[in-house]
C-alpha cells in the first residue's frame, strides 16, 4: 500500500541531481515543485534556482513548474527563470502532470518530476505514470498542514528505507554538485 507513495530515486536536493545523466537516457522534460525543492516555501526565484534553470533550457529541457498555489506566488518564482507553468493544479491528481506533459510536448516515457513531498508530489507524479525525484525540503519552516503531513512521511519513509535496503539500492543519495 505504502508503495503508491515511494519515490524512483531520493536524492539530498534537486539541486545535486545528475540532470545530464536524464537526458542522455531519454528524459526531455522536467516537472518542478517550486516551494521547499527549488527554494524555501514562499521565497522568490534565487541565483541559484535561476543558474539551474538555465543551464537545463540550454542542455535541451522543457520545463515546467507545477504548484498547487495561487497564480501570484508561481507568477513571482517564474518571472525570474521564464519557463511554463500551471498554478493550482490539484495534486496529487494526476491531470496536471498530464497537461505539463502537454504543454511540454513529452510523453510519460520522457519526463520526469522532482518535488519534496509524498503525499502530493510523489504520489501525483506515480499517479501520472512518471518518474519520480523526492528531494529533501530545503527549509524546516512550514505550513502547519504541511509539518502534519511530513509525520506520516517519516512513517512511510521508514518503509521505503527498508525496500531500499532489501534491494540493495542507496536509500538517500547526495549526488553532486551541477556543473
Amino acid at each position: 500500500m505504502l508503495e503508491h507513495f515511494y519515490p524512483d530515486i531520493y536524492m539530498s536536493s534537486a539541486y545535486r541531481i545528475n540532470y545530464k545523466e536524464y537526458y542522455s537516457k531519454g528524459y526531455r522534460g522536467i516537472i518542478f515543485d517550486i516551494d521547499n525543492t527549488l527554494v524555501p516555501h514562499g521565497a522568490p526565484a534565487d541565483a541559484e534556482s535561476v543558474a539551474l534553470i538555465q543551464q537545463l533550457k540550454k542542455t535541451g529541457f522543457q520545463i515546467l513548474l507545477l504548484s498547487n498555489n495561487k497564480e501570484p506566488r508561481v507568477k513571482m518564482f517564474n518571472d525570474a527563470v521564464q519557463v511554463q507553468y500551471l498554478c493550482k493544479a490539484g495534486k496529487p491528481g494526476k491531470r496536471g502532470y498530464l497537461k505539463a506533459m502537454e504543454m511540454m510536448g513529452t510523453e510519460r516515457e520522457t519526463t520526469f518530476f522532482v518535488g519534496d513531498q509524498l503525499f502530493t508530489d510523489i504520489w501525483g507524479a506515480r499517479n501520472a505514470g512518471i518518474f519520480s525525484i523526492l528531494v529533501q525540503p530545503i527549509d524546516k519552516k512550514e505550513e502547519i498542514q504541511i509539518i502534519l503531513k511530513r509525520y506520516l512521511e517519516k512513517i512511510a519513509l521508514v518503509f521505503y528505507k527498508r525496500k531500499c535496503r532489501r534491494e540493495g539500492k542507496a536509500y538517500l543519495q547526495e549526488g553532486k554538485e551541477n556543473d
